[in-house]
């Protein structure tokens, strides 16, 4: 085998100033232009695409062999660059090309099932089954050159910051709460599992015991849960954690880090200190706890002037503790029809919602099949109280109080997305704080941890946490950008007596606690600091920066809506010497078999 031809360039990166020059170029064919005595390829590496020429005063074995080049054929090409007499100013490299003196073809390709260009509109699953071809296509080189960028951001602001990078393992001991674990048998110990860490949580509070201080990772985390545009299986986190802090102090850190990455990556200057909004207001305003505040629509309360208005739907979610709340599509009311309207009832069907009423606002004054229950007093507190204005569309909805913010913080981001409000340009960070403590599961009749059972409820809190669990607030945030929760973070119980009476209202016995995570309550016997931290799911952040839909277009290999790898086949079976070994027999659901 011929030696390789080392390059000098990459073929994205030769500009004007690069002529006269001679460069050796490596590369894929892109296509190919035969003009007779001239052959054009579009040359393309990670870098980008140059132009190089073949003409017919090449030895003919070479001009012969060129003719021959087809798309994805793997070449290296020597030759001078030249200035363009035809520039293509839509290329980078549009100003100049490479006049070959000579070429090697290193290996030919067949015809590719897929283009390997940025707009193919090929189907999804086609692009995941031939990921090793989608993955040369100009926009996802870069995207995955950004993301490799964002790694080394993150190190070296954290490592200046006094961050130490540690690893923690991935065979860990099965854990309760949060999303289901994937596990891993054992084979040397018979009958007992390894999972896979949904968050390296335990081991970076042990390091914190430990005296480490300040710990960091980039750590791939496993949850076996239902997929979505911003899930997968397999994600990462930047996962950090600190000693002797509050949650002041944890946010100050991640308010730098945030403006210093969106500064080196994007060239954008981003305003700190966040705005800080705490859980109950966000809820109230906007529905959500990751609200989007790149446009307005906040939810306004209504139950006060309509509970008598004789419209049963609205008293008869007062009288059952639940709540009416609006929000006013400004301008919109000519934008949506009866029929778009139905489609927006349509949609929030899936958080409980059974109805959406609705007002249009007109010169005449409310219209609506509800506007007859509106006389002019109750007209006149609605149209004051939601700001209403000619050719406003005031959105309804009267359920209990999840169902009504589950509901409209969809709808007001949504109808946002659907006007064109929404710009990928802007970057809106923003802080949400005091989260409830916990959260009560009708499924199990139980109060559960709403993030997990060490963080550390409010200091005014503590009395609650047997008789007014539902009121205790904890030292939770998680940072929010644009309708996303990139981070989140909080205070962890650093005290064995207050975890005890934590674990204690969640309803997991002294036994339960030691064998799920009794390392983590010996270590806290034994002197630990205060301390806390924070997690972003770094492949939403990437997502967010490069103005994708989906994380799947900013990870290398991920796994489709099925949690299946279509090119390399995984989930796959394993053979029954493996099975015997592993002491498991496999029993298969009736639609497997």
């Amino acid at each position: 085998m011929e030696k390789v031809w080392k390059r000098t360039d990459y073929c994205g990166d030769l500009r004007a100033s690069d002529a006269g020059r001679e460069v050796v170029l490596n590369g894929w064919v892109s296509k190919k232009r035969n003009l007779g005595g001239l052959i054009f390829c579009d040359l393309r590496d990670r870098a980008g695409i140059a132009q190089v020429v073949f003409n017919d005063e090449l030895e003919k074995s070479i001009f012969e062999a060129a003719d021959r080049l087809k798309s994805e054929y793997v070449v290296s090409v020597r030759g001078r660059v030249v200035e363009r007499e035809s520039k293509n100013p839509n290329l980078p490299t549009g100003d100049v090309e490479v006049i070959v003196e000579d070429f090697r073809i290193y290996s030919e390709a067949e015809t590719p099932p897929i283009y390997v260009k940025d707009d193919d509109n090929v189907d999804e699953n086609l692009r995941l089954k031939y990921r090793f071809l989608d993955l040369r296509k100009p926009k996802m080189q870069k995207n995955l050159l950004f993301r490799s960028k964002v790694a080394n951001c993150t190190r070296n602001f954290l490592a200046d910051e006094g961050f130490i990078e540690i690893e923690t393992p991935t065979l860990i001991k099965p854990t309760p709460e949060g999303a289901r674990d994937y596990v891993i048998p054992s084979r040397v110990n018979s009958g007992r599992f390894y999972a896979l860490p949904q968050s390296p949580q335990l081991f970076k509070q042990i390091l914190m015991v430990s005296g480490v201080d300040r710990y960091y990772q980039i750590a791939r985390c496993y949850r076996d849960e239902d997929l979505r545009a911003d899930r997968q299986p397999e994600f990462t986190q930047i996962d950090m954690e600190m000693s002797f802090v509050e949650p002041e102090d944890v946010m100050e850190v991640q308010e730098r880090f945030m403006k210093k990455l969106f500064k080196d990556m994007l060239d954008r200057d981003i305003q700190i200190p966040f705005m800080r909004i705490p859980f109950d207001e966000a809820m109230e305003r906007f529905g959500s706890d990751k609200p989007d505040t790149r446009v307005g629509f906040e939810l306004t309360e209504l139950a006060d002037i309509v509970a008598d208005l004789g419209f049963k739907v609205f008293s008869d979610a007062i009288e059952n503790g639940g709540r009416v709340k609006a929000i006013n599509i400004k301008g919109a009311a000519d934008k949506y029809s009866r029929k778009q309207i139905d489609k927006l009832q349509e949609s929030i069907k899936p958080y409980g919602a059974k109805g959406l009423a609705w007002l249009k606002m007109t010169e005449e004054g409310l219209t609506s099949p509800i506007a007859k229950f509106f006389d002019e007093e109750h007209a006149s507190k609605l149209i004051e109280r939601m700001n209403a204005e000619n050719g406003d569309l005031i959105l309804i909805v009267a359920d209990k109080a999840k169902v009504v913010f589950d509901s409209l913080g969809f709808l007001r981001r949504d109808i946002a997305g659907q006007l064109g409000l929404l710009d990928d340009e802007q970057f809106n960070f923003l802080w949400v704080t005091d989260f409830p403590m916990f959260e009560y599961s009708e499924e199990e009749g139980r109060f559960q941890a709403m993030h997990h059972p060490f963080t550390c409820p409010k200091d005014e809190d503590l009395d609650k946490i047997e008789s007014d669990p539902a009121n205790v607030k904890a030292k939770a945030y998680d940072i929010v950008l644009n309708g996303v929760e990139v981070g989140g973070g909080s205070i962890r119980i650093h005290d064995t007596k207050l975890q005890a009476r934590m674990l204690k209202a969640l309803g997991i016995t002294d036994e339960e606690a030691e064998e799920k995570f009794g390392f983590l309550l010996d270590a806290l016997k034994y002197g630990a600091p205060p301390h806390g931290g924070l997690a972003y799911g770094m492949d939403r952040l990437v997502m967010l920066m490069l103005g994708e839909s989906s994380i799947r277009e900013v990870i290398a290999f991920p796994k489709n809506q099925n949690a299946q790898c279509l090119m390399s086949g995984a989930p796959g079976k394993i053979d029954d010497v493996q099975l015997e070994e592993l002491s498991i027999d496999v029993v298969l659901n009736k639609q497997e078999e």
